[in-house]
């Protein structure tokens, strides 16, 4: 079944059903593997499927779209029809605040134009330095690694954490760091309990959930407020002290640049929305990279030959020298690798909608109010554009093989008018931290399998361990500023 782009208020040809239990439709089997349940819907019935959960009165029906045609028109040519009305968007943005993953409408486009200057290609490059500084100190703490054996989830989300909060915060790293690394597992996992859930207790009842949650929200908005406030007395670093251009040119950090960010009409941000879009980066900014390196190298330890292939590019590309920005286009396989491993795993496995009007997809038509998945792990896995596709190949990903294809058969940074805006800062980050990683060192995977499950972004539900063999001939690096408990955290998850 092939999805077009036409949008209307005609009804069509009904929706094919995935089937569930008599009661409750597929609830059940969305808790309990809601990856797996898009996966089967798509085989069993196509490119859009409505799948219901919940008991009677409480019901929740999902229109998912399943084929690059269909999510290119529920992202990109009819966005204007889905918006982030959901029950899902409102949760993260009553915790995370309304940021640039969550605002709508004029405050998006708002918030959009102050950022975007500051996302530039040539304004990410320079922070390059940075994620090498923070790489390297992984580096040197693995060789201390018991067994010589490492969680590659546990440490990709430490190392993605310390680059951003540096790039972020600067000097200030140390003092935000543990507490976001502490803070946002709880408020995560507070806003998927809230989220998927049918019916919540308000969030000021005093239940024991509520409590934590707002003790984590507390801590983590003070120390944002404290250096956001320090931002602003601070000489030289604080709002209207410099244009946005002359605060990146004396070195200053992101934050130093959202805070002078202004234009004539759109003028500035105050405080409560420069916290809110510092959360939105650091929840965005090192989740989503953090799962691209964790499963770039977890896929690289189960394939020694495209480990080695990598290896060998790194190694006649850059010897001994710390890669820079520069070095993303002379990197072309390493770059083939994390686009593969973007595709098994894309850090955004599912994103929904609310569809405003109704809208023909294809031959049928959603109705005005639904809720609306497009699902890049479903997609992703699409037989008419992967062959053989839970098989790793990076070849799917050369010149040649990318122009053969739907612009929307691989879309792990979003698209539309709601595209990510730091795609090229999570592609610089991670080719950066992989080329130095692999260059010290070999990974052979201890578990073989992964589990994973869809929350706020892609999540291991198990350890992903790799035993690491320091390469001959790549000497200890002298280590960079780095978090006192970096190194070996045995039995976290993300």
């Amino acid at each position: 079944m092939g999805l077009g782009t036409n949008s209307g208020a005609d009804t069509g040809t009904e929706v094919p059903g995935l089937a569930g239990a008599p009661l409750l439709g597929s609830l059940f089997d969305l808790k309990s593997d809601s990856l797996g349940t898009y996966l089967r819907a798509q085989h069993r019935h196509g490119d859009l499927v409505r799948i219901t959960a919940g008991p009677p009165g409480m019901r929740a029906e999902l229109y998912c779209v399943f084929s690059p045609a269909g999510a290119q028109q529920v992202l990109a040519t009819d966005a204007a029809r889905f918006r982030k009305d959901n029950h899902f968007y409102q949760e993260v943005r009553e915790s995370f605040g309304n940021g640039l993953l969550t605002s709508q409408d004029e405050d998006y486009l708002r918030q959009r134009r102050l950022v975007q200057p500051l996302f530039t290609r040539r304004r990410v490059d320079g922070y390059a330095e940075a994620i090498a500084a923070e790489t390297r100190s992984v580096i040197t703490a693995w060789d201390e690694a018991p067994g010589g054996v490492v969680d590659v989830s546990d440490e990709m989300t430490h190392l993605a954490l310390r680059a951003v909060a540096r790039i972020l915060f600067g000097t200030d790293v140390e003092a935000t760091a543990d507490v976001v690394a502490e803070c946002f597992p709880v408020i995560t996992d507070y806003v998927l309990r809230r989220g998927y859930s049918p019916a919540n207790v308000p969030r000021n009842w005093p239940t024991p959930g509520n409590r934590r949650a707002a003790a984590a929200m507390d801590e983590l908005y003070g120390v944002c407020d404290t250096i956001i406030a320090q931002r602003r007395r601070t000489p030289g670093t604080g709002t209207g002290s410099a244009p946005a251009a002359a605060a990146a040119a004396a070195g200053q950090d992101l934050l130093s640049l959202l805070a002078a960010a202004r234009s004539s009409d759109d003028g500035e941000f105050d405080a409560t929305e420069l916290r809110d879009q510092v959360l939105i980066f650091l929840l965005a900014g090192h989740e989503t990279t953090a799962t691209s390196l964790c499963f770039a190298l977890h896929l690289l330890s189960r394939h020694p030959d495209e480990q080695d292939r990598a290896r060998e590019e790194i190694s006649r590309v850059l010897g001994d020298r710390t890669p820079g920005a520069a070095d993303l286009d002379r990197l072309p396989y390493l770059t083939q690798v994390l686009k593969e491993a973007m595709r098994l795993y894309p850090a955004a496995p599912v994103i929904g909608r609310k569809a405003v009007a109704a809208t023909r997809i294809g031959e049928y038509t959603v109705p005005a109010g639904a809720d609306v998945i497009v699902a890049p792990w479903v997609t992703h896995r699409h037989p008419a554009y992967w062959p053989d596709p839970d098989r790793f190949d990076p070849e799917r990903f050369t010149p040649e093989a990318e122009a053969g294809r739907p612009r929307y058969a691989w879309f792990p940074f979003g698209g539309g008018p709601r595209a990510c805006i730091g795609q090229h800062f999570s592609m610089l980050e991670s080719v950066i931290a992989l080329a130095m990683i692999l260059r010290a060192y070999t990974f052979e995977a201890v578990d073989t399998e992964i589990p994973v499950g869809a929350g706020i972004t892609l999540r291991t539900n198990g350890p992903a361990r790799c035993r690491i063999r320091r390469l001959a001939g790549q000497a200890t690096a002298p280590p960079g500023p780095r978090c006192p408990d970096m190194g070996m955290r045995a039995g976290q998850s993300r």
